[in-house]
């Protein structure tokens, strides 16, 4: 897990308002380059989908969502390797990687994210508690995908663990979109 960055606060940023400001934010820079991006979401569920498509225009920077729920679906329509899945679990960064990969691989899009995690209240264990969530961001560059990867544990309840993750998820994007000049 990312150990320099502790999470926002789950309750903060007026929930489903602060989910339409994230998703809105990246939309105006995904648009002033042109690019389009996709996502692939597990506990999550649709919140990033649902809120990008809340906004007019999202046609002009979305292209697609998957909600890869199941192992079975992130194998079959994210391409994640089984053996990542087994040996790390899906909540993991390996699989977040594989899962931000799978999107850029199958979608005609410049930039995917990614979203695996326990929001709770039942799921978790020692090594991986309830509210524990793995993103991951990718870019299509010439020299092939770049990816990035980011652990963080959010404190609250199911809903605001997956209100905080999706927000978190569009604000990492756009940051590293903005980083990539």
């Amino acid at each position: 897990m990312d150990s320099d960055s502790s999470p926002e606060a789950a309750d903060g940023d007026a929930g489903w308002a602060g989910l339409l400001e994230a998703a809105a934010s990246l939309g105006a820079e995904l648009s002033r380059r042109g690019w389009m991006f996709g996502c692939a979401e597990s506990c999550t569920g649709g919140l990033v989908a649902a809120a990008v498509t809340s906004l007019a225009g999202s046609s002009g920077w979305f292209e697609r969502a998957l909600v890869t729920y199941s192992n079975a679906a992130k194998r079959e329509l994210l391409g994640v390797p089984p053996d990542l899945l087994e040996r790390d679990g899906a909540v993991s960064e390996s699989v977040a990687l594989a899962m931000a990969r799978g999107v850029l691989e199958r979608a005609p899009v410049q930039a995917a994210l990614a979203i695996t995690g326990i929001a709770g209240p039942g799921g978790g264990s020692a090594d991986k508690p309830v509210g524990l969530v793995w993103f991951a961001w990718g870019l299509r560059t010439p020299q092939g995908p770049r990816l990035q990867a980011q652990g963080l544990h959010w404190p609250g309840d199911r809903q605001a663990v997956r209100m905080a993750a999706a927000r978190h998820a569009l604000r990492g994007l756009r940051e590293r979109l903005e980083r990539a000049g």
